[in-house]
C-alpha cells in the first residue's frame, strides 16, 4: 500500500511491528522474492493477496547481523525472543523484547539489522533487512530501484471506488 512512498516505513510506522514500535518508522525488506512473498502473505495462507515487489539497493554501514548467537547474547537477547509472539504481547500492553533490543541497538546507532523471517514455513534462510536510519547517503544509503517509473507516484492507485 506504500509503494507510493517506498523508502518511507510509513506503515511500519503506524502499525508497528516485531522490530519497531507504533511511531518509529522502519523499512521492512526480504532478501530474496520467496520471503517476501511469505512476509507479506502471513494472514492470508490460502488466499494469496496482490502485492507489488520492490527491488532496493542498499549500502549502510552498520548492520546488526541478529543470526550472530554471540551478539544475540552480549546484547541480552535471543533467537527465542526474536521470534516471541510480539504483536500478542503488544496488544496486552506488553512491551515485546524485540522492541528493547531495538532500542538498545539504536542507541549503538545501528542502521538495522539482518534477521531470519519468523513468518510460517519460513526457516533460517529467508533473511530479512529492517532499516530504521535509511538515507538517500552513505553511511546508510537505500535507494528504490524503479529505472521506468513504474511505481505509483499518488495514494490516488489506492483510492476505493
Amino acid at each position: 500500500m506504500w509503494s507510493f512512498e517506498p523508502l518511507s516505513g510509513k506503515g511500519a510506522e503506524k502499525h508497528g511491528g516485531r522490530f519497531n514500535k507504533p511511531g518509529c518508522a522502519a523499512l521492512y525488506l526480504s532478501i530474496d522474492p520467496i520471503t517476501a512473498w511469505m512476509e507479506a502473505q502471513q494472514s492470508f495462507p490460502f488466499k494469496p493477496q496482490p502485492m507489488t515487489l520492490v527491488a532496493y539497493e542498499v549500502n549502510c554501514a552498520k548492520i546488526a547481523d541478529l543470526n550472530d548467537e554471540q551478539l544475540l547474547t552480549n546484547m541480552g537477547s535471543s533467537l527465542e525472543e526474536l521470534g516471541c509472539a510480539w504483536e500478542y504481547l503488544a496488544n496486552q500492553h506488553i512491551e515485546p523484547p524485540t522492541w528493547r533490543l531495538v532500542e538498545r541497538l539504536r542507541a549503538l546507532e545501528v542502521a538495522g539489522i539482518l534477521v531470519r523471517s519468523f513468518a510460517s514455513a519460513c526457516t533460517s534462510k529467508n533473511q530479512n533487512l529492517i532499516l530504521w536510519d535509511g538515507s538517500d547517503s552513505e553511511p546508510n544509503a537505500v535507494r528504490v530501484i524503479d529505472d521506468f517509473g513504474r511505481l505509483p507516484k499518488t495514494t490516488e492507485s489506492w483510492r476505493a471506488d
